[in-house]
């Protein structure tokens, strides 16, 4: 059954109502973004989850030292790296981290291989220049499903909204999906009306999935 990660929280009122809808876990940036967080308000906010909701920590070409130091005091759960971290400090940081990469063209999907058994999971975002993630576009899901091939669990991510959730379910399938920008009013602020459709969607695909398992059965 796919997860769902929610990204970019900034306050306990989102955290919370996502949590409340169904998100399976929470994301929170420390790194360069609009929606970065400090970890003292991250802390407070997770102290205030409850119990079984994952917390995961973004971070972009940070230093290690630094990264566990935030992880330990906030109480994260995975640690998602986003810049060019090799698989030897990803390797590391197991077994909370999740690498995220960027996907222009196929030749892209080429460096996953390097972190087999290094990783937890994969993330596939959007390439665009500048930004390490977060910029809300989709990419060609065929290359997610490409992806796949390395046996590392897959989150999704790119663009995902209430519109296109199913279809990308569907056509992927994969461990998870990741939504931040699709579901919010400004960022930083989730849109709880946008949350409840994507939810609903989601909700909706699940079913459809178990009553399928069902006739297979």
């Amino acid at each position: 059954m796919t997860k769902v990660k929610i990204c970019g929280i900034t306050n306990l009122e989102d955290a919370l109502l996502a949590t409340e809808m169904g998100a399976d876990a929470l994301g929170f940036i420390f790194a360069e973004s609009p929606r970065r967080i400090d970890p003292a308000k991250a802390k407070t906010i997770i102290r205030s989850l409850p119990p079984l909701v994952k917390t995961v920590g973004v971070f972009v070409n940070e230093d290690p030292v630094r990264i566990k130091e935030i992880a330990s005091t906030c109480g994260l759960d995975l640690i998602q790296l986003h810049g060019g971290e090799s698989p030897e400090i990803s390797r590391n940081l197991m077994p909370h981290s999740i690498k995220a990469f960027r996907i222009q063209n196929e030749r892209d999907l080429e460096n996953i291989k390097r972190y087999q058994g290094a990783v937890r999971a994969i993330l596939l975002d959007t390439f665009q220049k500048g930004k390490a993630g977060g910029t809300g576009r989709t990419f060609d899901w065929a290359l997610a499903v490409k992806a796949k091939e390395t046996g590392i669990p897959l989150i999704m991510a790119g663009g995902l909204g209430p519109e296109n959730i199913q279809e990308a379910i569907t056509t992927v399938k994969p461990y998870a999906v990741d939504v931040s920008s699709g579901i919010e009013k400004r960022p930083g602020k989730k849109d709880p009306v946008l949350m409840k459709q994507l939810m609903r969607k989601i909700s909706e695909y699940r079913i459809q999935e178990s009553e399928f398992r069902m006739k297979e059965e």
